[in-house]
Parts: structure tokens; C-alpha cells; sequence
């Protein structure tokens, strides 16, 4: 069974959030937004934001390898190619 890749989140001064993806033989890098509404729409008001963004790209990543990944996106984005998104998410938060 292959190693999960490593999600590095952090927070940048203008609120959006640069992400990290290394795997063995890679690395991506990326610039995500939060939407206000989504927060809201996914329930997840008590989540820490690095927190949405990091199980956000788990839940991605179990979809598509990291360089399918847009570099710059806004999270609400996901459920355009992803549907089941908003209601997944739940599972990926706090795993």
C-alpha cells in the first residue's frame, strides 16, 4: 500500500491559504480561498480553517492525484466536479 502524501496548510496575510502536497516523488503546490458560505453550508463554523483546507485536499486526493489538482482555486469549486463534496466532508474532518 503506497504512503499517503503529506498536506501542508498555512495561512497566508491576505486569508487565503497556500497548500503543500509531497508525495515520494512530487510536489504540488497550490493557493486556496474560503468562501464564507460554505463554512456555513458544510456545518463546519467550529473547524479551524487550516483544518476545512487540509481535509478538503484529502478528500480531493482520494479522488485524483495531486496534479490534477487546480494550483488556484476557492474550496467552493470542489462540488462542481464533485458533488458528493459538502456531505463527504464530515468524514474527512478530524481524520
Amino acid at each position: 500500500m503506497a504512503t499517503p502524501p503529506t498536506v501542508l496548510v498555512a495561512r497566508l496575510a491576505d486569508g487565503s491559504f497556500t497548500v503543500k502536497v509531497r508525495g515520494p516523488r512530487y510536489e504540488t503546490s497550490h493557493v486556496v480561498t474560503i468562501p464564507h458560505e460554505l463554512v456555513e453550508a458544510v456545518g463546519a463554523g467550529d473547524v479551524p480553517p487550516e483544518e476545512l483546507v487540509r481535509a478538503s485536499f484529502v478528500f480531493l486526493l482520494d479522488r485524483e492525484p495531486a496534479s490534477s489538482i487546480l494550483p488556484k482555486f476557492s474550496l467552493d469549486v470542489i462540488s462542481r466536479y464533485f458533488p458528493e463534496y459538502p456531505a463527504e466532508l464530515s468524514k474527512y474532518l478530524g481524520s
